[in-house]
C-alpha cells in the first residue's frame, strides 16, 4: 500500500490555493497528490468547507481537506469496515491538535474574525486591505506538509482492535447517502466534529460532501460555494437540532475516544440527526 511520496511542497501549495481552489479542496488536493493518488471530484466536492462550512466560522476548511486525506489513505491500507474507519479518526485527531498547536485555534471565525453575519466591507478589509488572503496562503504551505506527516505516523501505528460497527456518524451518512466504500472512509474523521473535537457537526460535513459529488457526478463544471441544496439541507439540520450545530452542543459532552463514539452510536445516539441528514440529503440531490 502506498505510504505517499513525503513530497509536500509548501510554494507548490500556495501555487495551488492561488489557482482558485479554496483553503479545504487546496489541503486534500495537495496530499492526495503526496500519496500519487489525485481524486478530482472528492476534491472539488469538499470547497463546502471553506470558511468553516460555508463561511459559518467552524472549524477550518484545512482540516475537513486534510481529514478526508487521512480517511482515503486509511482505506488505501486498511481497505472498508470499523478499522478503517477507527483509524481514519485517530488520523483526523492527530490533524486537528497538529492544526492547534500552529495556530492556537481550529475555527475559521478566531482565525479571520469573519463568517457569514461579516459584510463585504469587513471581508475585503481582511482579505485585501491587511493581507488576510497572503494569510491564509502561509498558513496552509505550513500546515500541509505537517498534516501530511501526521497522517503517515498515525497510520504507521499498529490499529488494534476495531469497536464493533458503527464506528463513525459520518461514514453512516456517507454511505448511506450512496457513496463508495472508499468515500465511506474517507469521511469516516469528520466524525465528533473532525477527530471527536467537538465542532461544527462531522455527519453534517459528510451529508454536504457527499451532496457535492452527486452534483459532480451528474455533470457540474463546478460546485457553487453557497449552493441552495448545501444551505438548505444545513437549514434542515439546525432545525432538528435546536439550531446547535457543534457536535458538543448537540451531544452536551466531547467523546472521549473512539470507542467512546461508537458506543454513543450502538447505543441510538445521533439516530434523529443521522436519519435528518440522510433523508434530507437524499431528497435534496434527486430534486437536484
Amino acid at each position: 500500500m502506498s505510504k505517499g511520496t513525503g513530497r509536500v511542497s509548501p510554494l507548490g501549495t500556495v501555487g495551488v490555493f492561488m489557482n482558485g481552489r479554496a483553503c479545504s479542496d487546496t489541503l486534500l488536493h495537495v496530499l492526495d497528490r503526496a500519496y500519487e493518488r489525485p481524486m478530482a471530484d472528492e476534491e472539488r466536492a469538499a470547497m463546502p468547507f471553506a470558511g468553516g462550512i460555508l463561511q459559518h466560522g467552524y472549524q477550518c476548511g484545512m482540516l475537513w481537506g486534510a481529514a478526508l486525506a487521512a480517511g482515503a489513505q486509511a482505506y488505501r491500507r486498511l481497505g472498508p469496515g470499523p478499522r478503517a474507519e477507527a483509524r481514519a479518526i485517530v488520523a483526523s485527531q492527530r490533524v486537528v491538535e497538529s492544526f492547534r498547536a500552529l495556530t492556537g485555534e481550529i475555527n475559521c471565525l478566531e482565525i479571520t474574525h469573519l463568517d457569514k453575519s461579516s459584510t463585504t466591507m469587513q471581508m475585503v478589509t481582511y482579505f485585501l486591505l491587511k493581507g488576510g488572503t497572503i494569510g491564509c496562503f502561509r498558513m496552509a504551505a505550513r500546515y500541509a506538509p505537517i498534516a501530511f506527516r501526521e497522517i503517515d505516523a498515525a497510520l504507521a501505528e499498529a490499529p488494534g482492535e476495531a469497536p464493533a460497527a458503527p464506528v463513525s456518524c459520518a461514514a453512516m451518512v456517507t454511505e448511506r447517502m450512496g457513496a463508495s466504500p472508499m468515500q465511506t472512509v474517507m469521511a469516516a474523521g469528520l466524525a465528533g466534529g473532525i477527530g471527536l473535537c467537538g465542532g461544527a457537526c462531522g455527519a453534517l460535513g459528510a451529508a454536504i460532501w457527499v451532496l457535492g459529488l452527486k452534483t459532480l457526478e451528474r455533470g457540474a463544471d463546478k460546485l457553487e460555494f453557497k449552493a441552495p441544496g448545501a444551505l438548505e439541507l444545513i437549514d434542515r439540520f439546525l432545525r432538528c437540532n435546536d439550531f446547535e450545530l457543534e457536535c458538543s452542543a448537540i451531544v452536551g459532552r466531547q467523546f472521549e475516544s473512539v470507542g467512546d463514539h461508537a458506543c454513543h452510536l450502538r447505543n441510538g445516539g445521533c439516530a434523529k440527526v443521522i436519519e435528518t441528514l440522510v433523508a434530507s440529503g437524499v431528497e435534496i440531490a434527486d430534486r437536484e
